[in-house]
This record gives structure tokens, C-alpha cells and sequence, in this order.
């Protein structure tokens, strides 16, 4: 698929990886859509570079885990840029618990983490699914971790979020067939504000890893890209982790 002229939707756009897949839709001819929760001053400063690049970008709010604003927004984005070619379902949040800490994973941090991480990937995706099929196209890349693989992550309910994040994408890529193509990049350790605090440990971590660095926003941003271009795979789980799970 060629993305210059496409529409796309980047869900927690204004930060980290999501900010980072923006700016390289952007650079890449794609109109955005850059979504935010609660980071407006991130999202707006995202959306102004993108203009004063030359680019085409909108900030527009909503909690992906809210369905009514999900509608709204796609609604919003419609009539704003015309359509929605593209989806980034990036947008998810963590809580840090150690993973013997059992007692700590309370009914309000299970609702909270799969309320944005799960249910919050499939409202999006519901949302600009009759677009895209009227479109004869479309293409969603979905961000899981390797913390969905491995079981081990920020906190216990963060990886089976992520590992749910990886089962929704093969069956939405069944369900969406033909004209949908629905993927999954499933990023090892990345240097983002999430590492805030913890750069000791994570400056530990690097050379114990194949490539010996930690993976860059821009990293995972271009590989989005290259999976929303490629129109021969659907309900892949990628990793990109500096060889962080072999």
C-alpha cells in the first residue's frame, strides 16, 4: 500500500512511540490524526511540527476506552479529513507492580489496564472498520510488547493485556479479511518517558542485549510503517526487541 495521501489515526499520538509514528506518517505523505487522552500539550506540539514541516496533522481527544468517544472521534475525523485509511492502536497505559506481588493487582488495575489495552484497541478498530471496507482498503497495526510473549513485564496484568493485544489481532485479521489487514508490533525495551526513573536499569539491560541498545521510538515507528505498507501479511505478531527474546 502506498501511504502518501492516506489518512491514518494514531492512538496516544502525542507521546513516545505513538508521537514518533506521527511524525513518520507525515514525513511519508499521510494525513494524522494524532489522539490523546489527557497529553494535550504533547499531541498539539506533535500536530504543530507536523504542520510546520509541511505536513498535514489534527489533535483530537478521547479516552480510547470509552466507546461513545471513540465513535465521536472517528465521527470528528471523517469530517474532518474525509476518511480513515490507516490505524496505529498504540495507546495503553501500565502500572509498575513486581511480579511476585500478587496482592498489589487489584480489581481496579486489572479494569483499568484491559479497559485501554484491549477493549480499547477493539472499540478503534470497530470504529473505522466500515470506512476502511467502504474504502476497499485499510490497514492496523496494533502495538503489543514482548512482555505479551515472555509473561514478564511492568506488572502481571500489563503482560496478559499485551498477550490478549496479540490474540485480538489474529482474530480481528480473520474477521476484517479481505480487505482489512490487521498486524501487531511487539516492541522489546524502548527508550520512553515509561523507563522514567528506572534509566539505571535500563542502561543495565543494553548490553546484555544481541544488538546491545535499547530500541528508539523512531526504531518501531518505521517498522510500523513498513507493516502498514505490506500488503501480504495480516495477523503477524513481530517483535522488535535488539534480540531482547532470543
Amino acid at each position: 500500500m502506498q501511504l502518501s495521501n492516506k489518512v491514518a489515526l494514531v492512538t496516544g499520538g502525542g507521546t513516545g512511540i505513538g508521537s514518533a509514528v506521527s511524525f513518520a506518517l507525515a514525513k511519508r505523505g499521510v494525513a494524522v490524526a494524532v489522539n490523546y487522552s489527557r497529553s494535550k500539550e504533547d499531541a498539539e506540539e506533535t500536530t504543530r511540527r507536523i504542520i510546520e514541516e509541511g505536513g498535514r496533522a489534527i489533535a483530537i481527544q478521547a479516552d480510547v476506552s470509552n466507546n461513545y468517544e471513540v465513535i465521536e472521534m472517528v465521527r470528528s475525523i471523517e469530517h474532518l479529513l474525509g476518511t480513515v485509511d490507516l490505524l496505529v492502536n498504540n495507546a495503553s497505559m501500565t502500572h509498575h507492580i513486581p511480579l511476585p506481588d500478587l496482592e498489589a493487582v487489584t480489581e481496579v488495575i486489572w479494569n483499568e489496564l484491559f479497559d485501554v489495552n484491549v477493549k480499547g484497541m477493539f472499540y478503534c478498530a470497530r470504529a473505522v472498520a466500515p470506512m476502511m471496507k467502504s474504502n476497499g482498503q485499510g490497514a492496523i497495526v496494533n502495538v503489543g510488547s514482548i512482555a505479551g510473549l515472555t509473561g514478564v513485564g511492568s506488572s502481571l496484568p500489563y503482560a496478559i493485556s499485551k498477550s490478549a493485544v496479540h490474540g485480538l489481532t489474529k482474530s480481528l485479521a480473520r474477521a476484517l479479511a479481505p480487505h482489512i489487514r490487521v498486524n501487531c508490533v511487539a516492541p522489546g525495551a524502548v527508550a520512553t518517558r515509561w523507563w522514567a526513573g528506572r534509566e539505571e536499569q535500563m542502561q543495565k539491560l543494553a548490553p546484555n542485549l544481541l544488538l546491545q541498545q535499547i530500541s528508539t521510538p523512531e526504531d518501531i515507528a518505521q517498522f510500523i510503517c513498513a507493516a502498514l505498507e505490506q500488503e501480504a501479511m495480516t495477523g503477524q505478531i513481530i517483535t522488535v526487541d535488539s534480540g531482547q527474546t532470543l
